[in-house]
């Protein structure tokens, strides 16, 4: 550990760090001692020389110095072993839920394990390691995963291109069994057939689970709109409850296909429309049709806090659109999944659009992301997504 170069950060970084934030970026370093190679460990220390912590650093990401730990500890095999041990052994203490085979094992930072995702779906698990420095540990991580988990397959999933930015080729590549031809998973008792290599991100959004279960309480009979749908999973559990007519609506048409797919699965009755959501609902509100519930499950509308007021309105042009389709008594579960999308500024773009409507609304509830993807201490960004849920008074 003595011999590892050194990172300098900038005074009044130091504070962060001690909160136990995981990152470094570039123009928080001061200096560097000592040779220095991309995907290498480093020590950190503040102003002063103190120890802040251990990581990898990276020259051509962003985030310069990823921290694996702030205590004095060698960083070995055994360590990282552990941490995705620990993972596992998280999710089995919350994620005990009949009807439910799918979950995150491993959440990057969260789990002090930078970078590296791994979902498990039935009886695939799909890794992705996306920071230089973790890719030498990824047999390590990959016989953790086996040894805890034992699963039919594991497959490696490579093709982010967070990779490319990081200076990192792209692959995918079975490391264990058989990938099946069709991967159906359980959630909430509600089969999923699941794309695991051409589906977004790993092949489908474990974060909803819970929120998706949420929804069933107000769709008895119920009219029910599911925009940006994906592969349908608001839907199928509006369709569970006893909904009497779902609708669900995304602009890809391989994601229609896979709702077609899945509400046959679960013999629902779920129309499918590939449109553009926001001609959709605009559409909707010039044709004079109502719906009892509206969900709205957008994908992140900003990736920088830059561009936060452009999603701002984003998400204000679609809250008016719904709000515009629901009667008095009707529910909106409108979705952020950005962290440049601050919970208060979301919270507020979305009742502003009940404020031009000169409607009242009644707020039914404010919920994150499902307890599989946790909320570091100290680590803000892992937490991002935004479940706000709002009865229309008037």
């Amino acid at each position: 550990m003595e011999n590892l170069p050194i990172v300098h950060v900038v005074n009044g970084r130091q504070k962060k760090l001690l909160q136990g934030h995981p990152w470094v970026y570039g123009n928080e370093i001061e200096r560097v001692e000592g040779e220095i190679e991309d995907g290498g460990l480093v020590t950190v220390v503040d102003f002063r020389g103190r120890y802040m912590g251990t990581g990898f650093y990276n020259s051509k990401s962003l985030i310069t110095v990823r921290l694996l730990t702030h205590r004095q500890e060698e960083v070995t095999d055994e360590l990282i072993a552990s941490r995705v041990k620990a993972a596992c052994d998280y999710r089995r203490f919350v994620m005990n839920r009949p009807g439910t085979d799918s979950c995150r094992l491993i959440y990057g930072e969260a789990d002090r394990l930078p970078g590296v995702i791994a979902d498990r779906f039935g009886g695939v698990i799909v890794l992705q390691v996306l920071a230089l420095g973790m890719e030498r540990f990824t047999q390590t991580i990959a016989d953790a995963l086996l040894a805890c988990e034992k699963p039919d397959c594991l497959l490696l999933q490579n093709d982010d291109a967070i990779r490319r930015k990081e200076g990192m080729e792209c692959f995918t590549r079975v490391l264990y069994g058989t990938l099946p031809e069709e991967n159906i998973i359980h959630e909430n008792g509600v089969k999923l057939a699941v794309d695991v290599l051409g589906g977004q991100k790993t092949g489908y959004f474990l974060d909803q689970k819970d929120n998706h279960l949420f929804v069933r309480q107000f769709c008895k009979d119920a009219r029910v709109l599911d925009c940006f749908s994906y592969i349908g999973a608001f839907a199928l559990n509006a369709a569970a409850a006893g909904a009497k007519e779902v609708t669900a609506v995304d602009i890809s048409e391989a994601a229609v296909q896979l709702i077609e797919k899945n509400a046959a699965l679960n013999g629902a009755d779920i129309t499918a429309v590939c449109a553009n959501c926001f001609d959709f609902l605009r559409a909707q509100v010039k044709a004079g049709e109502k719906y009892d519930v509206v969900v709205l499950d957008p994908p992140a509308f900003t990736k920088a806090h830059a561009n936060m007021a452009s999603a701002c309105r984003g998400y204000k042009e679609i809250a008016l659109s719904a709000m515009r389709l629901l009667p008095a008594g009707g529910v909106l579960a409108t979705h952020s999944c950005s962290y440049h999308m601050p919970e208060e500024v979301f919270v507020n773009t979305v009742l502003s659009a009940a404020q031009d409507l000169h409607r009242q609304v009644r707020v039914i509830t404010l919920r994150r992301q499902d307890i599989d993807h946790p909320v570091l201490a100290g680590y803000p960004e892992s937490h991002y997504l935004k479940s706000l849920w709002l009865q229309m008074l008037d």
